[in-house]
């Protein structure tokens, strides 16, 4: 073996996010685990429509969209309301569940 071969440091996927995206709480974290929720609530959507063998149009017309929207929603396009993903879960007969998470943070009212 050569001498001056590097060893490979082993680290948690949790280290490698820390020191490729940012630490949690710094801004770039934050964005990459909002965009990484919505891939996967897109994913979801996708699936759940696929399940009960709806079309994207179908499920548009379901809600009141255009099958463009369902098809933005399944990509994971974030500019959407908690509206619509409620509507689009109600009309694919799933429950859905939010967690609210309360900082430690003092609170006041102006």
């Amino acid at each position: 073996m050569e001498k001056n071969k590097k060893r490979m440091k082993m680290m948690t996927l949790d280290q490698m996010k820390d020191k490729d995206i940012g630490e949690i709480g710094t801004q770039e974290r934050d964005k990459y685990e909002f965009d990484l929720k919505m891939e996967v609530l897109g994913d979801m959507i996708k699936s759940v429509r696929k399940q009960r063998n709806l079309t994207q149009e179908q499920l548009g017309e379901l809600i009141g969209v255009q099958k463009s929207q369902i098809s933005k929603l399944e990509r994971n396009t974030k500019n959407v309301t908690v509206e619509t993903i409620l509507k689009v879960f109600k009309a694919l007969k799933a429950n859905v569940r939010f967690s609210v998470e309360m900082n430690e943070s003092e609170f006041k009212v102006a």
